[in-house]
């Protein structure tokens, strides 16, 4: 079978009943390895929710280990659909400072989801034997996120509202100082409660003390 840039393997789109069979082994799959992980996952349960044989499932996907790497490596570029571009929000906004809170906050808010926070744990706890799926989400993040703050922060310092001569380590500090932590937090310890919205306005705060316009020259 075929891979892509990052090793995950391609599946060929089915047709018809087989079409069926293939998306209800993908649904099951997706269950079973969330709830599970990799080792504990059953082909056994993941057939059984599937209403499949397990021939059925190595005929579609050839072995356990490619299954996963196309179930979980297909998950991963929806993470952030419910974020909108930032590009034009941010650069043209009236209220950078709101802007930026509304844009950490919504950030915050999804990184910080439950089934997110079950498939970061699934994927950093795999990362040594699938690497793939992390270089994955680290570029399915950079370009529908971090790409288009960066893009944002460059337009910004152009015009002198900010001083960013670094947009990209920019990003990664703001990212860091006003979600890093809830994140980190809750990825290990799920019951842990965090103050997203203190975070995110306090840390938007020190972004701008940091990278605030640069002061315009004295009058001669």
């Amino acid at each position: 079978m075929d891979v892509d840039d990052f090793g995950i393997p391609i599946i060929p789109d089915a047709v018809n009943v087989s079409q069926l069979k293939r998306q209800a082994i993908i649904d099951a799959a997706a269950t079973e390895f969330l709830r599970e992980g990799y080792t504990a996952a059953s082909v056994d349960a993941i057939a059984s929710l599937a209403g499949v044989s397990k021939p059925t499932i190595y005929k579609h996907f050839g072995s356990k280990e490619r299954m996963f790497l196309a179930v979980i490596g297909g998950i991963l570029p929806k993470t952030y659909a419910d974020l909108e571009p930032c590009t034009s929000k941010i650069a043209e906004a009236a209220d950078l400072r709101a802007a930026l809170i509304d844009l950490m906050t919504d950030w915050g808010r999804i990184l910080l989801r439950e089934d997110i926070m079950t498939l970061r744990r699934l994927v950093i706890g795999e990362i040594d034997r699938f690497p793939q799926l992390g270089r994955l989400w680290y570029r399915v993040s950079y370009d529908m996120n971090t790409r288009p703050l960066i893009e944002a922060l460059s337009i910004l310092h152009e015009r002198g509202a900010l001083d960013v001569p670094d947009p990209a380590l920019a990003v990664q500090q703001l990212v860091a100082v006003a979600i890093g932590v809830p994140q980190l937090v809750r990825t290990f310890d799920p019951a842990s409660e965090v103050d997203l919205d203190a975070m995110v306005s306090s840390g938007v705060d020190v972004f701008l003390a940091r990278y605030g316009p640069r002061p315009r020259p004295a009058a001669g």
